[in-house]
């Protein structure tokens, strides 16, 4: 019995885990270490280890403390769209790709990162592109991905 409320336990506490979001956490921190509050500066700068902190089971770092209480105060706002996978990946084939940090748009106060390698860099397509449609396609299909 005390192995099956220890089992009953762990699948209820994965399951809420699971539903917390889905985050692109490649190199172990969301936007790759990068740090998100630099981005609404217009720079993105790698964060540092000595300025870490977890938001909703998901690591991320900062180039200063003044950025990393900043993103405390209130981390929403700093959040990468779409878990911080390709914006344009998610708006054209519902699909989560990886990013390149470096390459990234701050548009209506919302993080979006982008895929840039191998001569394709999607921020320059979304720009092409109508980016107030591809957003409103990227939050349908985000929604799909994710449930």
């Amino acid at each position: 019995m005390k192995k099956l409320l220890i089992l009953l336990a762990f699948t209820v506490a994965t399951s809420l885990n699971a539903q917390g979001g889905d985050y692109n956490t490649k190199g172990g921190y969301a936007a790759e270490g990068y740090d998100v509050v630099s981005y609404f500066n217009n720079k993105a700068l790698k964060g540092n280890s000595k300025y870490a902190t977890t938001y909703d089971n998901v690591k991320y770092k900062f180039a200063t403390q003044a950025n990393l209480d900043t993103f405390k105060a209130d981390p929403q706002k700093y959040m990468p769209a779409y878990g911080g996978y390709c914006a344009y990946a998610v708006a054209v084939s519902a699909k989560k790709v990886s990013v390149d940090p470096e390459t990234f748009e701050i548009r209506n106060g919302r993080l979006y990162l982008f895929y840039n390698s191998w001569g394709n860099n999607t921020l320059k397509s979304w720009l092409k592109e109508k980016p107030t449609e591809l957003v409103k396609t990227a939050d349908r299909n985000w929604e799909k991905i994710t449930n």
